[in-house]
């Protein structure tokens, strides 16, 4: 039987821009498969406006840090060799690495272009707000550095449908190209009135040679790196039906086991399920409604009725194509989607992600070694890891839910016959000390359990004769509770109590 994958987002915003990333990933391969991750999400691979860059701010999709381009050889995160071999050192240990693709805009041209532009409204983008007028627009991308290696494909203003700054008046906006098929694509998120355009030279994928450039670049890229799948950023901004045809096109590439993720960042589960259907089901999702409702339970403390916690989430109507999330790099503290959810949650988040039957969870790097930057976090580590192990070892098989107390939740996995020991019983509390009568299994009666969070303690539970206990847990914490293996019989110690928010 396969155990449970794991993902982790191996980045955080603030990463040290010292192109050691690759490097660091190369040497935490072995220790992230120890501690259950079998799939890393990295960052975008390709080279950006400049060597501190995130890799979002995309220049050449065709250089991987190999071109003296934008000051650098490399990218913020190492050059090419080392790129190639981190995922071929994480694949040696079982792990599949999905790269982070930036199909959206690109950044940094080489030369301006005067071309006609519309300026429109930024919070109605249907809406004109100027006649036709001539601008000069950064749009032109010869990449000196790179020349025709790999592709001979040059960018120009026919190949973009907006931009944002008029370098003739000095002038920032949100500018439409006026010309023949110019107008912002219909198959796009309807915020601001149509979401076609988000930042910097914006893409227009009604133009043949760009959807045609695009799908081979995403060929190439596989081919160069051997990687297992992608993540596809900003993708409600993207032609659905582009999505769709990619999809299907890296699939018919590389076989049906190829794995793509996209960041469609809406928490309105109809939306998110019209895309679903606009791609024929071809990609997941990340689960942004359950990110929110994470993220309100820790504002809220125990005004918060955990009973709803996965209502109107993806996980719960689209359990096969759920990637549950706690934080990641826009949501952490001071980016474009702060949303963070608070310390004193954080671990019981992770519960509700790691331990459930549904949905491809991730562990976020931020939340596990820590987030730099002006605001330092402390990572985790202590907390993610116990429930690792328990995902790893404890929670298969059926899955029982006792949702039944607006503070105090629990759930029991059975456990399978096929991975020996297993099976657990979780316990989440965002009030009081609390406890929570489950059935075990009949089969488990005189099992003695402990709690592998180490919030309880020496503290132990025994099944009773009809399969029933009673599980305890802290108050504003959890407890996973399950049949003690050979390595872990000596009593843990006991965590310090959390703070709970009083309100939201």
């Amino acid at each position: 039987m396969k155990r449970n994958h794991t993902m982790m987002q191996f980045f955080e915003w603030h990463v040290a821009a010292d192109g050691n990333h690759w490097k660091r990933l190369a040497e935490k391969a072995s220790e992230l498969k120890a501690m259950g991750i079998d799939s890393v999400w990295v960052p975008p691979v390709t080279k950006a406006v400049s060597p501190q860059d995130n890799g979002y701010g995309v220049y050449d999709l065709y250089d991987l840090g190999e071109f003296d381009q934008k000051g650098g050889i490399g990218t913020k995160y190492g050059n090419k060799e080392e790129l190639v071999e981190a995922i071929a050192e994480c694949q040696k240990n079982g792990i599949a690495v999905y790269v982070d693709l930036v199909m959206n805009h690109k950044a940094g041209a080489d030369e301006k272009e005067v071309f006609q532009v519309i300026e429109v409204d930024p919070n109605n983008r249907t809406k004109e707000i100027s006649a036709p007028f001539e601008i000069e627009g950064w749009t032109k991308f010869t990449f000196p550095g790179r020349g025709d290696q790999y592709s001979s494909f040059k960018w120009n203003h026919n190949h973009f449908n907006g931009t944002d700054f008029d370098a003739k008046s000095d002038h920032s906006g949100v500018f439409r190209l006026v010309g023949e098929n110019k107008s912002w694509n219909e198959n796009v998120d309807d915020e601001f009135g149509n979401y076609d355009y988000l930042m910097f030279a914006n893409i227009d994928y009604r133009h043949p040679e760009v959807k045609q450039e695009m799908l081979e670049w995403g060929k190439w890229l596989v081919d160069t790196l051997q990687c297992s799948g992608y993540r596809l950023d900003a993708i409600k901004h993207i032609n659905h039906e582009f999505i769709k045809e990619f999809a299907a096109e890296m699939t018919r590439k590389r076989g049906e086991d190829f794995y793509i993720v996209g960041e469609f960042w809406k928490s309105d589960l109809e939306t998110c399920r019209e895309f679903l259907n606009t791609v024929d089901f071809q990609i997941d999702l990340f689960d942004v409604a359950l990110h929110y409702k994470l993220h309100a339970a820790s504002m809220a403390g125990k005004s918060f009725n955990l009973t709803q916690i996965f209502n109107d989430t993806l996980v719960q109507t689209h359990p096969t194509h759920a990637v549950t999330f706690v934080d990641n790099h826009d949501s952490q503290p001071h980016e474009a989607l702060e949303s963070w959810v608070e310390d004193w949650f954080k671990q019981s988040a992770y519960a509700l992600t790691l331990l459930r039957r549904d949905g491809y969870p991730v562990v976020f790097y931020g939340d596990y070694y820590g987030i730099g930057g002006p605001s330092p976090v402390e990572g985790k580590q202590s907390a993610i890891d116990p429930l690792l192990y328990a995902r790893v070892n404890k929670a298969y098989g059926e899955q029982e839910d006792y949702f039944d107390h607006p503070n105090t939740i629990g759930w029991v996995r059975r456990g399978v016959e096929e991975i020996e020991r297993s099976g657990c019983a979780v316990v989440i509390s965002n009030g009081d000390n609390g406890e929570k009568r489950m059935f075990a299994g009949k089969q488990r009666a005189g099992e003695t359990w402990i709690d592998f969070t180490h919030n309880r303690g020496e503290e132990t539970v025994v099944i009773g004769e009809d399969g029933w206990a009673v599980f305890p847990v802290n108050g504003g914490s959890v407890s996973v509770w399950g049949l003690a293996d050979p390595v872990q019989e000596e009593a843990p110690v006991p965590a310090k109590e959390p703070e709970i928010p009083k309100q939201a």
